[in-house]
C-alpha cells in the first residue's frame, strides 16, 4: 500500500482519541500501586534471599517480662538466623522450660538449640542458694516436651564464635554470668563476635528516666564481678542501658491488639504478661528494656550511640570515665514511638505455629 504523505490525512490516520484526564489519573494511580506492590514483593524476596545475620541470644527469660518480647522480635525477624537461645542467671533450668514450651508452641523445638547456663543466686555474692521461681515459671510447669542442648552455655558460645569468626552478633540482655564463664575459659572468644550488643548499665539516668540520677542497673547489680569481667574483656560491646530503654513502654492499646490477634506467639506473650503482673514490682505498662538491642540491629535509624569508656565499680554503678580510651559504645537516644510501632507490626503480622499433623 502506498504511504500517505498529505499532512492532514496523516494526522487523521495516526492520532488516537485522548482519554479523559480522570481516566489518566486513575491509570497512573493503578500503575503506582502495582509498582509499590512489586517493590514490596522484591523487598520481601530480597530479605529471604539475602544471607541472614547469625545471632546468639543470651537472656534471663521469665524474670522481667521484656525478655519474651525480645525473643518474640527475634523469632519474627527474617533477617536473623538464630544459632541458639541461651538461658542465664538464677534458675536457668526453670527458664529453659518456659523457653522450651514457647518453642514447642511455635514448632521451633527442633530448629533452634536451647542452651542452659550456670544456675546462680539472685544477687551473686550476697544471696546463697539458687534464685527462686518467678510467676512466669508457672507457664512451663509440667511441660516436658523439650530437650536442652548437650553443651553448656559458655562452651556453646565459644564454639560458635570460633566456628563463625566475625559473623555472629552476640546479644546479652540479662546478667552476664555466662559471659564471665566465657572469658574465664577463652579470654579471646568475645572478641571474635561481629558485635556484642547488650542491655547493660545506667549512664546518665536511672529507672525513672530523664531527670533522675544513674543507679545500679539490674543486669550489672545481679552479678557485679561478672559485669566487671565482661566490660574488661576487650569486646567493645554496644551497651543499651537505661538511657535508651527505660522509656520504651507497651501501652494498653497495643496489649489489646496482641490479645485479639489470637496466635500461638501473641497468646504466649499475653499469658506471660498476665503472670508477670503478679510480681510486686510489675506495673500495667511493661518496659521493653531487652527489645531495644534487637530493634537497634534491625532498625539502626531509631537509635544513636557514642563511644565511651565505662567502668563498673564495686557497687554496680556503670561510671563514664571521660578522656579514657573508649572500651564500648553506649546508647544515647531512641525513637520510642516508632520502635514500638515497628515491633508491633512484627508481632501482629507473623503466623508462627506448629505444622499441622499429617
Amino acid at each position: 500500500m502506498t504511504p500517505i504523505h498529505h499532512p492532514h490525512l496523516a494526522l487523521r490516520a495516526t492520532t488516537k482519541p485522548r482519554a479523559p484526564r480522570s481516566e489518566i489519573r486513575k491509570g497512573s494511580s493503578a500503575i503506582r500501586r502495582l509498582l509499590a506492590l512489586a517493590a514490596t514483593g522484591l523487598l520481601v524476596a530480597a530479605l529471604h534471599a539475602a544471607p541472614k545475620q547469625k545471632v546468639i541470644f543470651d537472656c534471663d527469660l521469665a524474670g522481667d517480662v521484656d525478655d519474651v518480647f525480645a525473643v518474640a522480635l527475634l523469632l519474627t525477624s527474617p533477617e536473623f538466623e538464630v544459632l541458639g537461645l541461651v538461658m542465664d542467671h538464677g534458675d536457668t533450668w526453670g527458664r529453659a522450660r518456659v523457653a522450651g514450651r514457647l518453642f514447642y508452641e511455635l514448632g521451633l523445638e527442633e530448629k533452634i538449640p536451647l542452651v542452659i547456663g550456670r544456675p546462680t543466686p539472685g544477687i551473686v555474692g550476697e544471696h546463697t542458694g539458687i534464685a527462686g521461681e518467678s510467676h512466669q515459671f508457672i507457664w512451663g510447669h509440667g511441660f516436658e516436651q523439650w530437650k536442652p542442648a548437650s553443651t553448656n552455655a559458655a562452651q556453646f558460645i565459644i564454639e560458635n564464635l570460633r566456628k563463625y569468626p566475625n559473623e555472629v552478633i552476640l546479644f546479652t540482655v540479662g546478667p552476664v554470668c555466662n559471659m564471665q564463664d566465657v572469658v574465664k575459659q577463652d579470654p579471646e572468644a568475645l572478641k571474635l563476635a561481629k558485635r556484642v550488643i547488650s542491655m547493660f548499665g545506667s549512664f546518665t539516668m536511672g529507672y525513672g528516666g530523664a531527670g533522675t540520677k544513674p543507679e545500679p542497673e539490674w543486669n550489672v547489680r545481679a552479678d557485679i564481678k561478672a559485669a566487671q569481667a565482661f566490660i574488661n574483656a576487650g569486646a567493645n560491646p554496644i551497651l543499651h542501658g537505661l538511657d535508651t530503654t527505660t522509656m520504651v513502654k507497651l501501652g494498653e492499646a497495643d496489649r489489646t491488639r496482641l490479645l485479639y490477634r489470637n496466635s500461638p506467639l501473641t497468646d504466649a506473650l499475653c499469658g506471660l504478661y498476665i503472670l508477670w503482673r503478679y510480681e510486686d514490682y510489675a506495673r500495667p505498662d511493661p518496659t521493653l528494656f531487652d527489645v531495644v538491642p534487637v530493634a537497634a540491629v534491625l532498625w539502626p535509624d531509631l537509635v544513636t550511640t557514642r563511644p565511651a569508656h565505662v567502668r563498673v565499680n564495686d557497687q554496680g554503678m556503670t561510671e563514664l570515665v571521660e578522656g579514657a580510651p573508649p572500651n564500648c559504645e553506649i546508647g544515647v537516644t531512641v525513637n520510642k514511638d516508632e520502635l514500638v510501632k515497628r515491633i508491633m507490626d512484627r508481632y501482629l503480622k507473623q503466623n508462627l505455629m506448629r505444622p499441622p499433623k499429617p
